[in-house]
């Protein structure tokens, strides 16, 4: 269980900083992993971001401390968990607790407590879960690419749902999908032109890009777009069953976190660089979607 081991590396070494620095990027080399790729498993599995899991570990141990008297001054607790002042670090205390941070000391206060985490294999319900592995050579896709912070950035562009949004309104997806040309073999009957591809090469620690994107061929325009090649790989493939429009959030994120806590602890494979594809088409007259995610055998 390779896997699991690294997951607990990670928050062994989360643990271990909590009065201290904590940089993402060291976080996600204990994983062997991507910051952006080990930001999102964290997040699929656990239900909660990594910087949420991090900032309520420290107001629990904070309280944990206000209660015993280890420390006598609040500003000495607040410095200690990463809070500038300590009127900061009331509030975020109050936000979590519900309760000031002097409010603490007294006797009986009820507070809340999140414990370490840790990864196991847990035993769920037995509902088979649709996969093929298939190894694709060398190929190339083309469109309209965004760069994005793994924990965002208002000054920025804000999500891969907004480049969907904007492209949709200003018809730059209609224009990529008429430049496209023809679907190649390797690809399902049943899939649209335009799909998305996300983490298909590195732009920093604390980023990943993100690409709108049409399968490249003889017939394709790409005057104006970025080109990218996608290596040779392997590829696990999680087909989702056909769906109603509004039933598409819910299974895209299903086959998210089915990827990520079923499948991939227990296959014997991990992924790659965290390079996948989001597919997109019809079948049965119904929407219809396909994960792709780069893997290789541990």
């Amino acid at each position: 269980m390779e896997w699991l081991e690294r997951m607990n590396r990670a928050v062994d070494y989360i643990e271990a900083n909590l009065a201290g620095e904590i940089q993402l990027s060291d976080v996600a080399r204990m994983a062997c992993s991507s910051s952006y790729q080990f930001q999102r498993t964290f997040s699929f599995i656990t239900g909660v971001s990594l910087a949420e899991y991090i900032r309520r570990r420290r107001l629990t141990l904070a309280a944990f401390e206000l209660q015993q008297g280890v420390t006598e001054k609040v500003i000495d607790i607040a410095l200690k968990y990463g809070y500038e002042s300590p009127i900061s670090f009331a509030r975020a205390f109050q936000a979590m607790h519900g309760i000031t941070p002097a409010m603490a000391r007294q006797n009986g206060i009820e507070m809340k407590a999140y414990p370490r985490l840790s990864f196991s294999i847990t035993i769920k319900g037995a509902e088979a879960m649709n996969y093929r592995i298939e190894t694709k050579e060398s190929f190339e896709v083309f469109g309209i690419e965004g760069i994005f912070y793994t924990e965002g950035n208002s000054e920025e562009l804000q999500t891969p749902a907004k480049l969907w949004e904007q492209s949709h309104a200003n018809g730059e997806v209609k224009r990529l999908e008429s430049c496209a040309g023809e679907l190649p073999v390797f690809v399902s009957r049943d899939l649209y032109s335009v799909h998305a591809v996300c983490s298909y090469r590195k732009t920093g620690p604390d980023t990943f890009p993100y690409m709108l994107c049409a399968f490249k061929n003889n017939y394709s325009n790409t005057e104006g777009y970025t080109s990218v090649t996608i290596p040779a790989r392997t590829w696990v493939i999680f087909p989702s069953d056909p769906h109603p429009w509004d039933k598409f959030n819910e299974t895209i994120e299903k086959l998210y976190q089915r990827f990520y806590t079923e499948w991939l602890p227990t296959a014997g494979y991990e992924q790659v660089d965290g390079m996948e594809f989001e597919m997109y088409g019809t079948k049965d007259g119904l929407n219809y979607i396909e994960l792709w995610f780069a893997v290789r055998k541990l």
